[in-house]
């Protein structure tokens, strides 16, 4: 598109590494001193979980690929690290998205998620949030993409943004320029915030889910224009203007999600929810329209 003259928004396939390859987002991190955990890098189960039986738990198992925000496990125990890395490595759940996992220390502290937006060489602050990864209630049951989130996250103080932009951000925008991949876009900062600072987690490419729900409706600028801006390289000297107001986003799965979850069913009571105040938006994903019901999509 970019060829063709085309403005879009968002960071070339080598630029979008940072994301696709867990490998080569720690190996950036640790090569321009952006602060992250200890980590170590495996193609094979064994050596894996000799590793973890060295390190001890609790300990974190991530895939190198895409699992679609699933493919994280934060084992409590040896046997549940060791159980994580059978999954990835032996049993393949996610493909060939685990046939090169992650395994790291783990880390002390409250997690939350930053965005900025990026040109290439300007960095726009946008704002944080925080989700909720465990399926069930009480921070149970297994890691899911997002059981919900809100905007902004009470942890990030003002003095952490600047740390943030500080220690990562804009370390990483230097670092994409003289990796000779500049990096255009939203950048979404997966941080842990201790009692020395922000350590990154982990770098997503794009809004994120259900993230994007509760920071899009806080923003005041139209987001055409902003999103034009950083696709053609013109943020310098933007200033984007917030919402007081919080958002909260809660997400209603189909049953059994994240693992092998219902198809089809019907959902209910939508237009109450939209009903109760003007400022309750329902987004819908993965849903179909059958006459007068919605239902969960069959594929």
């Amino acid at each position: 598109l970019r060829e063709a003259g085309i403005a879009a928004f968002g960071p070339t396939r080598a630029a979008a590494e940072l994301e696709g390859s867990k490998e080569y987002m720690k190996d950036f991190m640790r090569k321009y001193g952006v602060p992250t955990a200890e980590y170590a890098v495996f193609t094979e189960a064994e050596s894996a979980k000799e590793y973890v039986r060295e390190k001890g738990a609790p300990i974190v198992v991530k895939s190198s690929g895409l699992a679609a925000g699933k493919g994280v496990t934060v084992a409590m125990t040896v046997e549940e690290a060791e159980n994580a890395v059978d999954e990835l490595m032996t049993k393949r759940i996610f493909g060939a998205a685990g046939d090169t996992i992650v395994i790291e220390e783990f880390l002390d502290g409250e997690e939350c998620s930053f965005f900025a937006l990026l040109d290439g060489s300007t960095v726009v602050p946008l704002a944080s949030a925080q989700d909720h990864k465990a399926a069930y209630d009480g921070d149970t049951g297994p890691n899911t993409g997002g059981m919900g989130s809100y905007s902004p996250a009470p942890v990030c103080s003002e003095w952490m943004e600047q740390q943030i932009l500080s220690r990562i951000v804009k370390p990483t925008a230097e670092g994409m320029v003289k990796e000779g991949r500049p990096f255009t876009g939203v950048l979404f900062v997966g941080v842990m915030v201790t009692k020395t600072g922000p350590i990154c987690l982990e770098f997503n490419v794009r809004f994120g889910d259900p993230e994007c729900q509760v920071i899009c409706p806080r923003l005041k600028t139209d987001m055409l224009e902003v999103l034009h801006a950083a696709s053609t390289g013109n943020l310098e000297g933007m200033k984007l203007e917030w919402s007081p107001e919080k958002a909260l986003c809660v997400v209603m799965a189909a049953n059994g999600y994240p693992k092998a979850y219902e198809k089809g069913s019907v959902i209910r009571g939508l237009d109450a929810a939209a009903a109760t105040s003007e400022k309750v938006t329902v987004y819908h994903a993965g849903t179909e329209q059958k006459g007068s019901e919605v239902r969960r999509l069959r594929t």
